[in-house]
């Protein structure tokens, strides 16, 4: 019997990655345009699993409607997972996630916004198609012999070392669970917060949003660091306080600020809001300093990840009905969270 998926907040690149992909597995998927919440969760109704993303909501509410619809299975076509009830879900039903789709897409984004605010390429660009070639104002730093503070070591943090080495970066790591092996290989350090946060030049966020990770950036923590520091942040929204780090960028504490993330990203990332005036004042803000890029959410989108995402995904979910573990299983009470 084919199982029926029902794939929320589907963009039009979602499809042609998906549709690929499902050539092998056959499943009957229905995009749905709309983001998941409990105003439209009826429409599981008769559906086997769902496919969402990192907008969608999956609070307890609406993993009730899920089990009542008999809905088995949600997969999550992302790593994190913060919007998902898991202590509701893991009594009820099948989470799955998609942890290495590509660690490098995102990695090498977190560089690009390094780079391009550093070389302030978005000031120049916009300089040059005026006809304005002056170099006032576009100074930048080498990042030969600076340090950079990366909070979060997983497979992107390592990726993101791994290229800033090869600048002839000093790094300084933090993790709940350093991975103290790998660090004697590389030669990379593991510090606490406090040490990360005075010594770094360039501090970027590649820890996944929990309880303890929640405004990791807040108004002490940027007390703490350099005068002018570089903050990037290709991880979470929440892992920064977003009033601290404009009140951070207003005095100059924050010389550099590169987000790919926002704490309240949900109500406008990935659509298109051009012919519209911003209400979200705090987003607004943001977007008038010239030190600042922010992008929506991009840093996974590249052919490589979303291709992994489609077939990892799919192979979950048919993992799932054919009473297979797939190993990326996500439960509230295990080691895995």
């Amino acid at each position: 019997m084919i199982k029926k998926i029902a794939f929320f907040d589907a963009k039009k690149y979602d499809k042609e990655f998906f549709n690929k992909a499902n050539e092998k597995y056959g499943f009957d998927i229905h995009y749905f345009q709309s983001q998941l919440s409990l105003s439209n969760v009826k429409i599981t109704e008769g559906f086997d699993g769902i496919c969402v993303f990192v907008n969608d909501t999956i609070d307890a509410p609406v993993i009730d409607y899920l089990e009542k619809n008999n809905v088995e299975i949600i997969a999550l076509r992302c790593a994190g997972y913060n919007n998902v009830d898991l202590r509701k879900a893991c009594d009820k039903l099948k989470i799955v996630r998609v942890p290495d789709y590509s660690p490098y897409s995102v990695a090498e984004h977190t560089v690009t916004l390094m780079m391009s605010l550093n070389r302030k390429i978005h000031r120049a660009y916009n300089r040059t198609r005026e006809l304005n070639f002056s170099l006032q104002g576009l100074m930048g730093f080498d990042f030969f012999g600076k340090t950079a503070g990366i909070i979060g070591t997983g497979k992107i943090g390592k990726n993101v070392i791994h290229i800033l080495k090869g600048f002839g970066m000093k790094i300084l790591a933090y993790d709940l669970k350093p991975d103290l092996p790998w660090a004697r290989e590389n030669h990379i350090t593991y510090v606490d917060l406090k040490e990360l946060y005075q010594s770094s030049h360039v501090i970027s966020l590649h820890c996944p949003l929990t309880e303890d990770t929640e405004y990791i950036i807040n108004e002490e923590s940027i007390k703490m660091m350099k005068k002018g520091v570089m903050l990037i942040n290709t991880g979470r929204g929440k892992l920064i306080d977003t009033k601290a780090l404009i009140n951070g960028l207003k005095t100059g504490q924050i010389g550099f600020a590169g987000l790919d993330v926002y704490e309240e990203e949900k109500k406008y990332f990935f659509e298109d809001f051009s012919d519209t005036i911003m209400n979200d004042d705090t987003l607004a803000r943001l977007l008038t300093f010239n030190n600042v890029i922010i992008t929506s959410h991009q840093g996974f989108f590249t052919r490589e990840a979303l291709t992994n995402i489609a077939e990892i995904t799919l192979k979950n979910l048919s993992n799932h009905f054919n009473g297979i573990s797939s190993g990326n299983e996500l439960c509230y009470y295990c080691a895995k969270v």
